[in-house]
């Protein structure tokens, strides 16, 4: 970070505490994210077929809506379990065409990530800008990033877009079998080139100490941490809560602070969860929920993907089952 820049301070504001139940939004509203200011001389409009913009507005107003396409700039695992191959599941399951932008190549298992190959950052934001031009954005999912290099170019990448479009940041730390995903140099990269741009992003309680840490906030507890990265300029914040004594993820938009309670499933298989949340997330946004209506969406989807996890896959932590994938078995010939 450039030392003549000073870096924010925690600003832990005041917010009433809502349950989920609570009602916050209007039924039935959808709200628009936050425009983003598109970067002057960079900006591309959204393209579709035949070159027309993309809205989802047909999506939201009419019974036979357009299917909304959503990208994920991420990392691919060999194993299935997580990265773009956990977010296209999670797209299919949620009823969006998913569309990929890889940012490294993992040799991965449910037990170990054994190599990672990083992508030319030109060709990262060649494939942003082929779906884009052809099929257009509805939204975005950003997750395994790994370097600098690769943080600009989605940089870069992301002014293809339009400024509207629904941008939800999971910021891939470490593996769920504790490899190193991000470089500790790359951090600082991520929370000032990406985190303001974001509509939501969804760290667990980890991720959300190593992002507020150089800020004095590695020990805060899950509210007080959604209010000091709500500070660093995404529009929502999402602690996810994997990681906590209670499965609890809370979210925080810089007015309410809302509790969102789950279930825990301690005989489940969690490989893949952070990835399909924040994907099951994106395509919500897609769809024109609003983010707190996305967050509770993406809270009980990857908790029944975690219950419903795949445990005989695999020596280690089996991936989640997004897809009912068990019940899609074909029946033997002759079978009904």
């Amino acid at each position: 970070m450039d030392a003549t820049r000073r870096r924010p301070e925690i600003a832990v504001r005041s917010a009433r505490v809502v349950r989920s139940h609570e009602t916050i939004v209007p039924s039935g509203h959808r709200v628009r994210p936050r425009r983003r200011e598109a970067r002057r001389g960079r900006h591309a409009a959204a393209g579709g077929r035949h070159g027309r913009p993309r809205s989802n507005l047909r999506a939201v107003t009419t019974p036979d809506p357009r299917l909304p396409a959503v990208l994920s700039i991420a990392g691919s695992d060999s194993g299935g379990g997580a990265g773009i191959q956990a977010d296209l599941k999670a797209f299919a399951a949620c009823g969006v065409h998913g569309m990929t932008a890889i940012t490294a190549i993992t040799a991965q298992s449910t037990v170990a990530v054994d190599a990672v190959g990083v992508v030319d950052p030109e060709l990262i934001v060649a494939q942003v800008h082929a779906v884009q031009r052809d099929i257009g954005v509805d939204a975005v999912k950003i997750g395994m990033l790994g370097t600098v290099a690769t943080i600009v170019a989605v940089e870069r990448a992301l002014d293809e877009l339009d400024p509207d479009t629904p941008i939800v940041l999971d910021p891939v730390m470490v593996s769920e079998s504790g490899a190193e995903l991000l470089a500790l140099e790359a951090r600082a990269a991520l929370v000032e080139r990406l985190l303001p741009r974001v509509t939501v992003t969804t760290p667990n309680l980890p991720e959300a100490r190593a992002i507020v840490a150089e800020r004095g906030g590695s020990q805060l507890d899950a509210p007080a941490l959604a209010k000091a990265i709500h500070a660093l300029g995404p529009r929502c914040v999402v602690v996810t809560g994997g990681h906590r004594a209670e499965a609890v993820d809370v979210f925080y938009d810089g007015e309410a602070l809302v509790e969102l309670p789950g279930e825990r499933f301690a005989d489940g298989a969690a490989h893949g969860s952070g990835c399909t949340h924040s994907s099951v997330l994106a395509a919500h946004l897609a769809h024109g929920w609003t983010p707190l209506e996305a967050a509770r969406a993406a809270k009980a989807r990857a908790a029944r993907a975690v219950r419903d996890g795949l445990r005989e896959i695999g020596q280690g932590p089996g991936p989640v089952d997004v897809l009912g994938i068990r019940a899609r078995r074909p029946h033997p010939r002759g079978g009904t």
